[in-house]
């Protein structure tokens, strides 16, 4: 229950909240000379009573509306926010700096997050606060605490680096696993759950913008009796990629092939995700393969190694795990690298 002051007049602030808000008068008392009312709505029960201090207050009600947010303050001197739940954050234009790092043998990088998941940050800086990357992993596998929540965000994917993991999705059908190499586009505000992960789970995940709200849906229960593969979230499909059943084709004159994770198109152009993969016995081309259109480029070491120079950091051997933020237009150098080298590689057009 929230409790406001009722301010200088119970019956005025009473009737707004009413007549005004929505509210419903639940109780008053006492009868001959009231001094609090409780009442309920959008999802709230409030009291107003009557008090010595005079504190007004915010009350935000979330709203499922697609209005625009309205700021109102009743005779209490109470601030109502209406916001409404579904709608896109705004999304800072990104500002990224050129880095590299190798995954940490500490464990001490690792952060214990949402649902006990362990999350590893992947962009120091987080491109200005355009984009959140983690490395998650679930050491223990089973069943994991999760419910059905949503993400307010332009895009977010998950790649599944090792393991498996079960999820379930709105609108989608059945629950499915996730295996290595496979990955998932959600939608913004597409409700969802993780339901069970594979002993050392890892998996990599991208989202814009860095900072963004996860809501929980307590009404929804998953899997939904419908199922609309073609449905829209936010102007967004969903998508779901399967290593196994993938193309790859070969970028011309570099000695690397790609196969396309499916997510340009699918994101209004918001992000674009391939794997590379060396696929000649002689040096590649890496400067003219990994893709340079937009803000800047992330990529993540699947497999092997390599020797990347990148604007004025030292030269480092990228191995296994390690990470490198490729801002627009800066210098950049690739020398040896395993015959193994497989990449995932974010373009980010911003």
């Amino acid at each position: 229950m929230v409790v406001l002051p009722a301010g200088d007049d119970l019956d005025a602030t009473m009737r707004y909240f009413v007549e005004e808000l929505g509210f419903r008068l639940d109780s008053i008392g006492p009868a001959d000379a009231p001094t609090y009312a409780r009442l309920s709505g959008h999802g709230l029960n409030l009291l107003l009573e009557k008090a010595e201090s005079h504190v007004p207050g915010i009350l935000r009600i979330i709203c499922k509306e697609d209005t625009a947010p309205r700021i109102l303050t009743a005779p209490n001197g109470t601030r109502i926010e209406f916001a409404p739940a579904d709608r896109v954050p705004v999304i800072p234009a990104p500002a990224p700096r050129a880095s590299i790092q190798n995954c940490p043998t500490s464990d001490s990088a690792w952060t214990r997050g949402r649902a006990g998941m362990l999350y590893r940050d992947l962009v120091p800086d987080r491109a200005g606060g355009y984009l959140i990357a983690s490395h998650i992993r679930i050491p223990e596998g089973g069943l994991v605490a999760d419910n059905v929540h949503h993400h307010a965000i332009s895009f977010q994917f998950i790649y599944c680096r090792r393991g498996w993991v079960r999820l379930v999705y709105e609108d989608q059908g059945e629950p499915f696993v996730l295996e290595a190499g496979d990955c998932v586009l959600q939608p913004p505000h597409i409700r969802h759950r993780v339901l069970e992960a594979s002993a050392g789970l890892e998996v990599i995940e991208l989202a814009s913008p860095a900072t963004h709200e996860t809501w929980l849906d307590h009404g929804m229960k998953l899997p939904t009796r419908r199922l609309l593969p073609e449905r829209h979230y936010s102007g967004q499909a969903f998508v779901l990629h399967r290593a196994r059943e993938a193309h790859w084709e070969t970028r011309s004159g570099t000695g690397i092939e790609a196969r396309d994770i499916g997510l340009r198109n699918a994101t209004g152009g918001r992000v674009d995700v391939h794997v590379l993969r060396r696929v000649t016995a002689g040096p590649p081309n890496l400067e003219t393969a990994v893709g340079r259109n937009g803000a800047f480029t992330f990529l993540f070491v699947l497999r092997g190694a390599v020797d990347i120079a990148l604007e004025d950091l030292p030269a480092t051997t990228l191995a296994a795990d390690g990470t490198c933020v490729i801002p627009a237009r800066s210098r950049l150098h690739f020398d040896r690298c395993a015959p193994d080298l497989e990449l995932l590689e974010v373009q980010c057009p911003g």
